[in-house]
């Protein structure tokens, strides 16, 4: 599953982008760059996401999940994840932005609220991930101990 949303995303990067190049010009001059900038960099960080899902998926497979080697993946997803946040977080920038240069107010106030919501809801998931984080790290030591004391228990025995 992950494999197939990879290669979806690489398509809306490749294809999708392409066609909003050529279909934006049209709408809102000046706008286009920003939006599709931000649009692969939103969906580059949802690949490095997937990516680290997938070697942390890996590890759950190997038994080794519960290692040093697993915050390092950890923490890249909470910074992608930071990054989907600031990237929202962009959009409605550029959208007030497009509000001010565009007589008609073509987005709506409201519409630049609700994205400002959506980065600090994004930002949420970056910190609940955060806590799962801490959580590993509390299994990390406790499996650490439990070996060391089966060590010391083999030995007594």
């Amino acid at each position: 599953m992950i494999a197939v949303a990879l290669a979806g995303s690489v398509v809306v990067q490749g294809v999708m982008v392409a066609l909003l190049w050529l279909d934006s010009k049209e709408a809102h001059p000046g706008l286009e760059v920003p939006l599709l900038v931000i649009g692969i960099l939103a969906v580059a960080s949802l690949q490095v996401v997937a990516v680290c899902i997938w070697r942390l998926l890996t590890m759950v497979e190997r038994s080794t999940v519960f290692s040093y080697a697993a915050f390092r993946y950890v923490d890249i997803v909470i910074g992608a994840i930071a990054v989907a946040s600031a990237l929202t977080f962009s959009v409605a920038v550029v959208a007030r932005f497009a509000n001010h240069a565009v007589p008609e107010d073509a987005v709506a106030p409201g519409l630049v609220g609700l994205l400002c919501g959506l980065a600090v809801v994004v930002a949420g998931v970056a910190l609940v991930v955060y806590v799962l984080r801490a959580l590993l790290a509390q299994a990390v030591a406790l499996d650490r101990e439990a070996k060391h004391l089966q060590s010391e228990l083999d030995e007594v025995i």
